[in-house]
């Protein structure tokens, strides 16, 4: 009832706002209040958690039929390129010379197996060319040798024989060669030998490893043809043993060497003796024994190699002798190996043969005095490294003093100047050497070396036949697989003989007569060309300058020479 006439009180109200003249209404009404009260309870926070239900929704079952088809799909075709040139088991050399020289050379090996693995080698050259006004110089050389390996996971067996059959005339005696009798200047060497040897490979290299090696060689020459009973004949025989062992405990490596060598040289019909001279001939006994502790350390995550050790030698030619050499060698690599400095000191004996002197000079008497060569020091230094990706150095300098160091001078005692004898003294040396190597890829390689050796003797005024200076250029360049070039240059100067009667470039130094050999200039140029994987031709332009040098005193080499042949693979 209350709403009702105020609505429409505000109705008039808003009525008499329209209306032009002034109304005043006056009503009378009821107004009730309601009574206030006081309310006794404190207010207070409720902190209950009303929780709310959750509602699950049941996941539905719906199961859809896939249905599949199989489209057939055109096979695909493949092109293979073998990225490696196929292995074979024989590689056959046929070749021939200028001055009638002949060139044979096989090689047979077997197939890959993880067990088994033999190889036969054999290569034949000679020649039958002469010098002019000089003895008559035909040579050949024959050899064979055969291997076979036994492999297994914890250890290899090794096995090699080999016979070397080698042919030479003793030319440098300036003489007509119609005028001498080749049998009388003829030599020829036998060289028959073979070798055993164990080595173990355990996976874990805290294990003991150790290798044994048994070794025999026999060397001999053929028997004079001035001579019927035999007793001018030279034989050798050399019987070794080594044994190797290594053990790693952390970054140390401990190992060491036995080496045990005898040498039994005869000439002749010796008596009873150990060594007599006499015309019946001599035998000469030369037993060596080397031991060689080492450890090995590497330090400064492995930049840092230490090699330290003894070398302890008995020498039991003459009379017994006890030597101890050092054996050291440090490493160091800096800036991410890209230069390597390293420094060592070291010594040892070398036991001399005459197989071993007619390897250096093939011209030397068969009756020769032997005696071990002792290598006191021999302090080295230098540093190597790499200048980029494609080039290598090195640069080193060394010292050593060496007694009883082999020279060859011109024998005029058994012959007519036309061979040579060793004759033996204390030297100090002193070598100066760089190198620098280019490779790019397998397309092409270049070395090149330099050396400076300086002599000093006790009993000799020089170093007979050894060069002041050295000089080595090697070249190798591969077009597209297909021609392949190889460039050989050898630069030798300082060489001097000794010599008995004066002459042109002939100088006296403390009562010694020397001549200058002159500079060997050998310049060696070759080519092959490959027809394919299996076949190809070759040729070879030696001594490419045609300079007629004397690698010994009174013997010339052989002036410009050709050699062409071909190479099969099967």
């Amino acid at each position: 009832m209350k709403r009702i006439i105020c609505f429409l009180l505000l109705c008039i109200n808003g009525i008499s706002f329209g209306q032009k003249d002034e109304v005043i209404v006056i009503t009378h009404g009821t107004r009730k209040i309601e009574p206030a009260y006081r309310m006794t309870s404190l207010p207070n926070v409720i902190d209950t958690v009303i929780s709310t239900k959750v509602i699950e929704y049941p996941l539905l079952v719906l199961q859809q039929n896939t249905a599949i088809s199989v489209e057939p799909i055109k096979a695909a075709k493949i092109n293979t390129e073998s990225l490696l040139s196929p292995l074979y088991n024989s590689y056959a050399k046929l070749g021939i010379g200028s001055k009638l020289m002949p060139l044979g050379e096989l090689y047979v090996n077997s197939k890959w197996s993880s067990k088994y693995l033999w190889g036969i080698h054999a290569k034949h050259l000679s020649s039958f060319g002469n010098f002019e006004d000089y003895a008559p110089a035909q040579f050949d050389r024959t050899k064979v040798d055969l291997s076979g390996s036994y492999l297994r996971s914890r250890f290899t067996l090794k096995s090699a024989l080999h016979y070397n059959n080698q042919g030479l005339h003793y030319y440098g005696w300036q003489i007509p060669t119609d005028s001498v009798d080749r049998k009388e200047i003829a030599q020829r060497y036998h060289d028959a030998g073979g070798m055993l040897s164990f080595l173990s490979h355990k996976a874990d290299s805290a294990k003991f490893n150790y290798g044994i090696t048994a070794d025999y060689n026999y060397f001999t020459n053929q028997k004079s043809y001035l001579d019927t009973n035999g007793d001018w004949r030279a034989n050798e025989n050399n019987i070794g043993f080594q044994f190797f062992g290594k053990y790693a405990v952390g970054k140390e490596v401990f190992s060491g060497e036995l080496l045990v060598r005898n040498n039994r040289y005869k000439y002749g019909s010796p008596g009873d003796t150990n060594f007599i001279a006499a015309d019946t001939g001599f035998v000469y006994n030369n037993t060596l024994v080397s031991l060689k502790p080492r450890i090995t350390t590497l330090l400064q995550e492995n930049r840092f190699k230490a090699e330290v050790g003894v070398d302890l030698s008995f020498d039991a030619s003459e009379k017994t002798k006890f030597y101890v050499f050092p054996l050291i060698e440090l490493k160091y690599a800096l800036f991410n190996n890209i230069f390597i400095p390293y420094a060592g000191l070291r010594g040892g004996i070398k036991q001399n043969s005459l197989k071993g002197l007619v390897n250096q000079n093939e011209f030397v008497l068969t009756n020769q005095e032997l005696r071990n060569e002792n290598t006191a020091i021999d302090f080295y230094a230098g540093f190597k490294g790499v200048l980029s990706k494609n080039i290598l150095f090195n640069a080193s300098a060394s010292f050593a003093r060496v007694k009883d160091k082999a020279f060859f001078i011109t024998d005029t005692l058994f012959s007519v100047g036309n061979k040579f004898t060793a004759i033996y003294d204390t030297l100090n040396l002193t070598t100066i050497e760089a190198s620098l190597t280019y490779q790019l890829n397998e397309k092409i390689k270049i070395d090149g070396v330099g050396r400076y050796f300086s002599y000093a003797l006790i009993n000799n005024s020089f170093a007979w036949n050894l060069p002041t200076w050295q000089g080595v250029l090697r070249g190798h360049y591969n077009m597209y697989d297909k021609l392949i070039l190889n460039l050989d240059f050898n630069l030798e100067g300082g060489r001097k003989a000794l010599v008995y009667e004066t002459g042109e470039n002939v100088i006296e130094e403390n009562n010694q007569l020397a001549k200058n050999l002159g500079i060997i200039a050998d310049i060696n140029l070759g080519a092959e060309y490959r027809y394919n994987k299996r076949l190809s031709a070759f040729i070879q332009f030696n001594n490419i300058a045609s300079q007629s040098y004397q690698r010994w005193y009174n013997y010339p080499v052989q002036r410009f020479q050709v050699l062409g042949g071909i190479t099969a693979r099967f």
